[in-house]
């Protein structure tokens, strides 16, 4: 993929910078008060939180280089706030992040703004803010084809895979016909070990994000052994995820996906990621770009997950 001129692109050690993070080693009280524009037009630098396994949302493409629908609405925002600071040359930072690290790395300041597969919700909004949602997710059940595994109820006495750090099996629990439903859960420690548990046998199903699963599913090494079954779990906004108290900052990136969003760029991005071949084995995930993303799209909010369930 060609690098942008603009743009020195960077990856970090997630172990050396989480163990440092961690610790507080890494953010000064007084980088904090500055604001993160302010860090970004004094550094000439962003450090992005990605993923190496969220389906086409956010993932590694090998040799330290990310990619997905995420990280690119990341990189159109970044290259926007960089125009708007008079930067010449912003090196963006890319620091892998997993579901338990985080939120923690976004609000000691660590990471600068997380391009991944969260989940927008009540709890987390007391402790990060997010933008507004670039995508609605179903929550689906990926398992073996020749499983026989096709609804909820049959996964009574199973072993159900999910991610550590995650929200999806306690929204399984929650659902009405998962009443009386008993299974043993299994965990990964990022989606694509989850995925490994289904594709060893070591779970019998899934649980995750739709776009996840499909992603992990078309990288596989025989995607026809595995189907997306059964009904839908919970839908749940999918955000960009920032600092929490950072206001500029964050109507910096709200307006500039909210642009994206009225000239068609996002429909684009979707078509690119979602419904034409990606890199690195030009596997395509078919993904539909659902009615609720839709509606995020022509009503931009950053309502949480809890406003989608009342519905």
């Amino acid at each position: 993929m060609k690098k942008p001129s603009h743009f020195i692109k960077t990856t970090l050690s997630a172990a050396l910078i989480s163990a440092c993070a961690v610790s507080g080693m890494l953010v000064t009280s007084g980088a904090m008060a500055a604001g993160t524009l302010d860090k970004i037009k004094s550094t000439s630098s962003a450090t992005m939180g990605v993923r190496e396994s969220s389906g086409a949302l956010s993932y590694t493409i090998g040799d330290g280089r990310f990619a997905g629908y995420h990280v690119e609405i990341c990189q159109r925002v970044l290259t926007e706030i960089k125009n708007q600071l008079g930067i010449k040359v912003l090196e963006i930072k890319y620091l892998p992040v997993t579901s338990q690290n985080r939120i923690p790395l976004v609000q000691n300041g660590t990471v600068d703004i997380e391009c991944g597969s969260t989940t927008n919700n009540a709890a987390r909004q007391k402790d990060v803010a997010f933008a507004v949602t670039t995508y609605v997710e179903e929550i689906r059940i990926a398992v073996k084809a020749n499983s026989g595994i096709t609804s909820l109820n049959q996964l009574n006495g199973k072993r159900v895979a999910t991610t550590t750090g995650t929200t999806s099996v306690q929204l399984l629990r929650k659902h009405e016909k998962a009443t009386g439903v008993n299974f043993d859960e299994v965990f990964g420690k990022d989606h694509a070990d989850s995925f490994l548990l289904l594709e060893s046998g070591r779970a019998d199903a899934f649980v995750m994000d739709g776009s996840i699963l499909a992603g992990n599913i078309a990288n596989a090494k025989n995607p026809k052994d595995y189907k997306i079954v059964g009904e839908v779990i919970a839908v749940e906004p999918i955000a960009i995820m920032m600092r929490k108290d950072d206001p500029d900052f964050k109507k910096a990136v709200d307006d500039s996906i909210k642009k994206m969003m009225a000239d068609g760029s996002l429909t684009r991005l979707w078509d690119k990621w979602f419904l034409q071949p990606i890199p690195p084995k030009n596997a395509m995930v078919g993904l539909a770009l659902s009615e609720s993303t839709k509606q995020a799209w022509a009503n931009p909010n950053d309502k949480p997950a809890e406003a989608y369930q009342k519905k």
